[in-house]
């Protein structure tokens, strides 16, 4: 018996040490990236009964930053159904997992606690635009996405136009240059090929790019200057023969340059930015080429990776600038291109509000700076990773995807933008006069002016705009009343037709007249306590600024009024600092600052009874908060 016992304890002790030693490896090929070999093992131990919350954690994300994203959602369910303590992360997690399968109201579910538990702001996205899916789905159509030839079983991803060709990323086995198998991917190290363009979906064969550039270790995401003679790419860091690696032995990317000499790309560099330490990837160069966008997770940043820009001018490389927070989210931010045009940066994340895994987002650049970003919505984007968009000035792009129904890991797709012709006839609205020469201003729906132009000789306007997709148009015309008109255009590729008849005024303007009353424009109101100009408010200031630019000797008074809530003194400097601030903006558009006054009343002239002390609504005490336009002299 006690022989029984001691073979018995031996077989226990060999099965725990065997299984400890098996853990111990995989965690070693987990730490160094090498994803395929670790989930190997993970699974065997995991077969065998063994349960733990790192062993599904590491599964998870195993899958989850491979693309695997229905077995990942499997190992994170097993991690919740051990119903154990886990970090927020993995509700955030599982949450993209559901959602790439379709479960979004189970996912809605785990992005509740998520943001419940934290304090992060893709939590606080979700909170505050539970309806996002609605959202999406009207965003959708404005897109036709088809599929080209150039794709193979392997992973092809990443293109980059380079005159009448195509450049791309991929790991199939015809690279002239010997690969080794990534043990990220399970499939060969990835190098540049090159095809040529026959028309937007077909190519010619996809050769080697340059076995300059290829290496055996990976290379991808290419931009090239205009004259095809400098390109920016990302590779494994490995500079002249040997691989570089951080503190954990791990071989990151990075971002070289090479020049085109005598036909061979030489010179290869890479860019000072560049670290052991963090990675850098995926560049996009601006349209003057003087500004380089890739994305990193140097120190510092947000999120897993966020969004940079450098200068590389003249040669010279500057510091990188992290595009802040309206851009970058504690998720992953990454793929940025910069429109021909650099007024829109397309990205991929999963920390925006999207359809499931990295999804598609614009964001418009106005006065400098980005606005929220947008989702490209179906086709465009998927439950699935959808990532690496480019267009070129005729609307024609591609973009990666690995989106069920693909040739193979990740494939490229091609995409046209849906465009529409916004136009129509000015006129009068009495005598249905043609009137020619008025002006015509395009905004989009948050009344960001994109374009200008003048009705013709024919009184006609036309601006070509996006599909489905709403404006207003601002038309205005000396001795007429500016009229404002929203619309949304089609859903498909064509034209949209929008008439407008302006009124003539009814009333002369006089030295004394209240501009917003003798026009009908409503009241500039300020909301409680503040001074700052709402967006309603800055559309009915463009009115004034558009009256005041017709009639090139008029000087305005400006006055500001409070309601009676806080002190006399208090509401004082409130109304002076609005009729600052209302004199600010119409000099920022426009008018020569020695035309206008601006004067604070406070709450001295109310428009109502709501005094001190008296009950009101907030509706009444908004009426006090306003701006006039008082009319000072006409020559």
């Amino acid at each position: 018996m006690k022989t029984i016992y001691s073979i018995l304890f031996l077989l226990f002790y060999c099965v725990g040490f065997s299984q400890a030693a098996q853990l111990a490896s995989a965690n070693r090929k987990y730490e160094k990236y090498s994803y395929v070999d670790a989930i190997e093992i993970y699974e065997k131990v995991a077969e065998k009964g063994y349960k733990s919350a790192e062993l599904f954690k590491r599964l998870g994300n195993a899958y989850y930053f491979n693309g695997g994203i229905d077995k990942a959602s499997k190992w994170y369910k097993d991690l919740f159904d051990l119903n154990e303590e886990v970090e927020p992360e993995y509700y955030f997690r599982y949450s993209q997992t559901l959602k790439s399968q379709g479960k979004y109201d189970e996912a809605d579910k785990y992005m509740s606690k998520f943001y419940e538990l934290t304090n992060d702001s893709r939590g606080e996205k979700y909170s505050k635009n539970k309806d996002y899916l609605k959202n999406i789905e009207a965003l959708s159509g404005k897109y036709t996405v088809d599929e080209i030839n150039l794709n193979s079983e392997y992973s092809d991803f990443g293109p980059a136009f380079f005159g009448k060709s195509l450049v791309f990323s991929s790991s199939r086995e015809t690279g002239a240059v010997s690969s080794k198998v990534n043990r990220w991917t399970n499939q060969n190290n990835r190098d540049l090929y090159i095809a040529e363009m026959q028309d937007s979906k077909n190519f010619s064969e996809a050769k080697n790019f340059s076995e300059e550039v290829n290496t055996k270790f990976n290379e991808s995401t290419p931009v090239f200057t205009k004259d095809g003679k400098t390109m920016y790419f990302t590779r494994n860091n490995f500079n002249d023969g040997k691989k570089g690696k951080d503190d954990d032995k791990s071989t990151l990317i990075k971002i070289y340059k090479a020049e085109l000499i005598e036909g061979k790309w030489d010179n290869i560099k890479e860019l000072p930015f560049n670290s052991d330490q963090y990675s850098c990837a995926h560049p996009s160069l601006s349209d003057d080429e003087r500004t380089l966008y890739f994305a990193s997770d140097m120190p510092g940043g947000f999120g897993n990776s966020d969004i940079y820009k450098v200068s590389v001018n003249g040669g010279s490389v500057g510091t990188p600038e992290n595009l802040g927070n309206s851009i970058n989210t504690e998720g992953r931010e990454t793929f940025p291109f910069i429109s021909p045009d650099n007024k829109t940066l397309y990205f991929a994340s999963d920390g925006q509000l999207g359809l499931g895994g990295l999804d598609i987002f614009e964001s418009k650049l106005v006065n400098n700076s980005f606005e929220k970003p947008v989702n490209l919505a179906r086709p465009i984007n998927s439950p699935m990773d959808d990532f690496g968009l480019i267009v070129n000035k005729d609307n024609v792009g591609y973009f990666s995807s690995n989106r069920n129904g693909g040739k193979g890991f990740d494939d490229i797709y091609a995409f046209t933008i849906c465009m529409q012709r916004l136009h129509g006839t000015i006129t009068d609205v009495d005598t249905k006069e043609l009137l020619s020469n008025s002006k015509v201003e395009l905004f989009d729906e948050n009344i960001n002016k994109i374009s200008e132009t003048f009705s013709k000789e024919e009184a006609k306007y036309s601006f070509n705009v996006d599909c489905n997709t709403k404006y207003i148009i601002r038309v205005s015309k000396e001795d007429y009343d500016t009229t404002e008109q929203q619309v949304t255009t089609n859903k498909e590729n064509g034209e949209t037709e929008l008439n407008i008849a302006l009124k003539r005024y009814k009333f002369p303007i006089e030295e004394g007249t209240d501009l917003a009353k003798i026009f009908d424009i409503s009241i500039i109101y300020f909301d409680l306590d503040k001074w700052n100009i709402r967006p309603d408010a800055a559309k009915d200031l463009q009115k004034i600024v558009e009256v005041m630019k017709q009639y090139p000797d008029m000087q305005v008074s400006i006055r500001s009024h409070t309601d009676s809530r806080q002190t006399h003194k208090y509401n004082e400097l409130l109304s002076d600092r609005r009729a600052k601030s209302t004199l600010e903006f119409m000099v920022k558009n426009g008018i020569e600052r020695e035309r206008l006054t601006a004067k604070g009343f406070g709450e001295t002239e109310l428009v109502n009874n709501c005094s001190d002390g008296v009950p009101c609504s907030e509706e009444e005490h908004q009426k006090n908060r306003r701006s006039e336009f008082i009319v000072l002299k006409m020559n």
